[in-house]
């Protein structure tokens, strides 16, 4: 094999390695980040597909964020393939937070108090019955109202900066190419920019 290691590692470095990788976890997002910015489609297209993702990911249909993200992207004009990837905002480190929050948010805007709340030792029952009904109420309805808030903040944030990132990386990387091909910067300005 080509890039095999000489030595190779134990087990107690390969979950190291799983746990906390070597070169950190800022790596793979910002691979991702770069892999969705160089998609070739229309600014709009690549914001609203990540948009559509990342408003997915707040929900709490945890394995239908990609079915939602597709569906939603499909609607409004969007990259299928940058919502799919913008639904890894939703991952578990971060699934936890998401819930919490969306959870509290729908509570204080359902007007729920504190007595109706219900306990962890209650969920923790009623999900290990799978009691659908009775989680509906107390868990489900305020999570979806704090996902429809706090979805659709993230996704006009998301758009916001992808739109700028996907327009000034298509404006970089055309003066790149009409420098190597020797035209001049005025060349450039005459482009559209929705390619």
């Amino acid at each position: 094999m080509l890039f095999r290691r000489r030595k190779k590692a134990s087990r107690a470095e390969r979950l190291r390695e799983f746990l906390w990788p070597r070169k950190g976890l800022t790596r793979p997002a910002r691979y991702l980040a770069k892999r969705i910015i160089r998609l070739s489609a229309s600014p709009h297209a690549v914001a609203a597909g990540v948009a559509a993702g990342v408003f997915s990911a707040f929900t709490p249909l945890l394995g239908f964020h990609v079915i939602l993200a597709l569906v939603m992207a499909y609607l409004m004009a969007g990259n299928l393939l940058a919502a799919a990837l913008a639904t890894t905002v939703a991952n578990p480190l971060t699934i936890p937070l998401i819930a919490l929050t969306t959870f509290r948010i729908g509570e204080a805007l359902l007007g729920i108090q504190a007595a109706e709340a219900i306990t962890t030792h209650d969920l923790l029952h009623r999900l290990e019955h799978l009691q659908f009904s009775e989680l509906w109420q107390p868990v489900l309805k305020p999570m979806l109202v704090g996902a429809g808030v706090l979805g659709l903040l993230a996704a006009v944030i998301a758009y916001g900066v992808t739109r700028l990132a996907v327009q000034s990386f298509k404006v970089r990387r055309r003066a790149r190419l009409a420098l190597r091909a020797g035209l001049a910067p005025a060349a450039l300005s005459s482009g559209d920019l929705s390619s």
